[in-house]
């Protein structure tokens, strides 16, 4: 609406210039005052409002919106009466005298309109109050009112518009959820369903009836419907939906690869289950072949991981895939943590058995050097060798005595000089040194 009037009450009396620049700005005021009053009468949200049957907040200023607006087109009335008889006293002469002019005064800057009173006391009291005053209570009423109008509107024209495409979407995703079995009371995505279905439906309902409830005003000085839709809740339930879509995704998936998957963890625990197997043979040589060793205990098949296996297959040929999808990812995590451990176990158990065979390598190639260097009929070292491979060779085989034996046929062999000829210089060329 428009500026503030012609001025303040009182003062000496105006002149004829003065009242002509009043009058037309009061002119200009009623029209604007005129414009806006249509404007808020044509607002798509005054009419949604005055249709529906409101609750809560919305209701409560609704009710006084509805007062204010009434107000607003008394005043209206009265602002015209009081412009239109200012204009016809100022209208009947060209160079009006000092009683006209000092009673136009009294008129645009005196308490010369009778209105209701603006007390909301409703005893229909009435006050004189000036041009100015009236706009200005006019424009204020007029600012309320279109605050609640637009917000009402805002919220009407935003939120529900996203609630028909999230309810779409729950339509889709609920579909897809009853196809694999995930249903309220046996998986938790199915309990999200529900509460989203249900939040959204007291939404809908709340919006329609409150949407007052759902505008989070900008506050301060800002202009009539300064502010947004509160979409909290909205963005709450979008969230949980899509939470859930991401979780019947995974279980669609599990429905579409679940065959391959059981596949590979029948294979891994298979490799498991011979790994162990290899390992409880690998034990009993040992026990044999080595003494005085401690070798670790080799435990059994994975009957447990067995048994949930055939679960996850019972799941399958039922089609409870939303019971196969967290049972086939805990089983495959643990299968691959029993085949590292089998392998762990064949590796600890036959460690022994890999010390001897380094040494047997160690002492022939001791000895393939001792021959190169033509010191292999040397009595000594003949009877070290022979010492060492008889402890290498034995079952069982004491390890400790036999890497002594090792070393001590390797320090000899350091000890004896070779004879004169073309080794006497040295190891022949790309002869490494005994180590």
């Amino acid at each position: 609406m428009g500026d503030d009037g012609a001025g303040e009450p009182g003062g000496p009396v105006m002149a004829r210039e003065e009242v002509d620049r009043a009058l037309a700005r009061f002119g200009a005021e009623h029209q604007a005052v005129e414009t806006s009053l249509y404007a808020l009468q044509d607002h798509a949200g005054r009419r949604l409002l005055e249709g529906a049957e409101l609750t809560g907040i919305s209701k409560e200023r609704w009710a006084r919106t509805e007062e204010a607006v009434s107000l607003l087109w008394t005043y209206f009335d009265a602002f015209t009466a009081a412009l239109e008889a200012a204009r016809e006293l100022r209208g009947g002469s060209r160079r009006p005298g000092p009683e006209e002019l000092a009673e136009l005064t009294a008129r645009l800057r005196g308490p010369a309109v009778t209105v209701p009173a603006a007390d909301g006391s409703g005893s229909g009291s009435v006050e004189r109050i000036s041009l100015a005053e009236l706009v200005t209570r006019m424009n204020g009423w007029y600012a309320r009112a279109l605050d609640t109008v637009a917000a009402a509107d805002s919220v009407w024209s935003a939120l529900p518009a996203r609630m028909d495409m999230l309810s779409a979407e729950l339509k889709r995703i609920r579909s897809l959820a009853h196809s694999v079995g995930v249903r309220p009371g046996e998986h938790p995505a199915g309990d999200d369903l529900e509460q989203v279905t249900a939040e959204l439906t007291a939404l809908r309902a709340g919006v329609v009836a409150d949407p007052l409830a759902f505008w989070a005003s900008a506050g301060g000085s800002s202009a009539p419907g300064g502010g947004r839709p509160d979409t909290v809740r909205y963005d709450r339930a979008a969230r949980t939906l899509e939470d859930v879509r991401r979780e019947i995704d995974a279980v669609l998936q599990v429905r579409q690869d679940a065959e391959q998957r059981l596949m590979r963890l029948r294979d891994v625990l298979s490799r498991a289950d011979r790994t162990l197997a290899e390992a409880r043979t690998a034990r009993g040589e040992v026990l044999a072949k080595i003494a005085a060793v401690e070798v670790p205990a080799v435990s059994g098949p994975p009957t447990a991981l067995y048994e949930q296996l055939a679960l996850a297959a019972e799941h399958r040929r039922h089609a409870r895939w939303h019971r196969l999808s967290p049972l086939l990812e805990s089983l495959e995590e643990r299968a691959d943590e029993e085949l590292e451990r089998a392998r762990a176990s064949l590796t600890a158990v036959t460690a022994p058995l890999a010390v001897r065979a380094e040494l047997r390598g160690r002492l022939d190639a001791y000895r393939a050097r001792v021959a190169r260097r033509g010191s292999a009929d040397d009595p000594m070292l003949t009877e070290r060798y022979d010492a060492a491979r008889r402890l290498l060779w034995s079952a069982p085989c004491d390890l400790r005595a036999a890497e002594q034996a090792v070393l001590r046929y390797r320090d000899a062999a350091l000890e004896v000089p070779a004879p004169p000829g073309p080794a006497a210089g040295g190891p022949a060329r790309g002869e490494g040194e005994l180590r």
